[in-house]
């Protein structure tokens, strides 16, 4: 058996193991007015620390926020998330986010992410969707912000634009591919 058939199995493995760990100090899942609170203070944040995005995010069919993402790792990695999907100010569902890793890795953090939908297409593709895996189902182009605070011209015109921030502001040099996106129940 060579590495890429067994590699993808592995990391539903270490998700399977690492997430429930990870989280076993608390026994509840976030109620829908947890989730919707720590929604709009992140949204909050995603506005003070890049305005271009959110002029981006007024233009987007639709916006996928999750909050707070925990990830931890020794060796073997593993983050999750909840949050919801918006367009305007309705909601139209909550999601979960999970992903795992193995290498280098020795830590924790908690970070949030906005992906946004800059399409009809992208937002019904993901939305009809039993599942969504970053860089599979969709490709989402990863803003960076350049002098002066403007979002490269490319990336601003992909269909599907993610954000990823701190209490610090927008991190950079990451990776969400890999990432499964899916619908909770709240």
């Amino acid at each position: 058996m060579n590495m890429y058939t067994w590699l993808p199995k592995l990391k539903l493995v270490v998700i399977g193991i690492i997430v429930p760990l990870m989280f076993s100090v608390s026994t509840q899942a976030a109620s829908k007015m947890e989730i919707d609170l720590y929604v709009e203070d992140a949204m909050k944040q995603f506005q003070k620390h890049t305005t271009a995005g959110a002029k981006l995010a007024e233009e987007a069919k639709g916006i996928l926020i999750f909050p707070k993402i925990y990830k931890a790792g020794v060796i073997f990695g593993g983050e999750y998330g909840e949050g919801v999907l918006k367009a305007g100010d309705t909601t139209l569902n909550y999601y979960g986010v999970a992903a795992g890793s193995i290498g280098a890795q020795l830590g924790a953090q908690i970070r949030s992410q906005v992906i946004l939908f800059m399409t009809d297409e992208a937002l019904n593709e993901f939305r009809n969707s039993d599942g969504w895996e970053i860089g599979v189902d969709g490709s989402v182009a990863l803003a960076t912000i350049g002098t002066g605070g403007e979002i490269d011209t490319h990336t601003a015109q992909q269909s599907i634009i993610g954000f990823v921030f701190s209490n610090k502001g927008l991190m950079f040099n990451l990776n969400l591919e890999g990432s499964k996106v899916f619908r909770i129940n709240r």
